[in-house]
């Protein structure tokens, strides 16, 4: 059996990481353009937030792939349990239980996603806000545990997403304005 054979579920589940870990950043950062008054000129097409929409689901299709990699794999043989509850595996146990919680934060956005229509808008608000800690603790998770965290291209790529997440976050705080909310330059009504 060739090197490659035998390492055949590592290299999936590596792969599946980095490839969820990018497509939770474009998701976020997709997300954050769509709400944010970067993308002016008027109505967004539907397409616009279909693609955000996609993104979110390839992100779990892609962590499902990590994460059954990680339980078809031999070296370091995760139960379950260890991929589903936090602080249950004895390898790296804080590292592995980011990505864990990051799983359930993300699967938590994804289901109130898709029942947006039927639940308050403003519960699925606080859970989509969720995104944040999801992409942190999926980062820190890649970092710690990954072994792919120590390559130049990983680091920078790590970088330019909390680098660019924060920027557009910032931006979208300082220039889309809460609904309802009066600025301090509007007129005083006149009697």
């Amino acid at each position: 059996m060739s090197v490659f054979n035998e390492q055949l579920w590592w290299y999936l589940a590596r792969s599946g990481g980095v490839v969820a870990l990018v497509l939770a950043a474009a998701s976020v950062i997709w997300g954050l353009l769509l709400s944010s008054r970067f993308l002016t000129g008027g109505p967004k097409p539907a397409w616009l937030l279909d693609l955000h929409k996609f993104l979110g689901g390839l992100t779990l299709a892609f962590t499902a792939i990590h994460m059954g990699a990680l339980f078809a794999d031999s070296f370091v043989q995760f139960s379950l349990a260890d991929l589903l509850i936090p602080f249950r595996s004895t390898w790296k146990p804080a590292e592995v239980a980011a990505g864990v919680v990051a799983f359930w934060l993300l699967l938590a956005v994804q289901v109130s996603s898709s029942m947006m229509n039927r639940i308050p808008r403003q519960f699925w608000k606080w859970i989509h806000l969720a995104s944040y800690p999801m992409l942190g603790l999926g980062l820190a998770h890649g970092i710690t545990a990954g072994t792919d965290a120590g390559s130049l291209w990983y680091r920078l790529g790590s970088g330019g997403i909390i680098g660019l997440v924060t920027f557009l976050t910032a931006w979208r705080t300082w220039k889309v304005p809460a609904r309802g909310r009066r600025s301090s330059a509007a007129p005083a009504a006149t009697a």
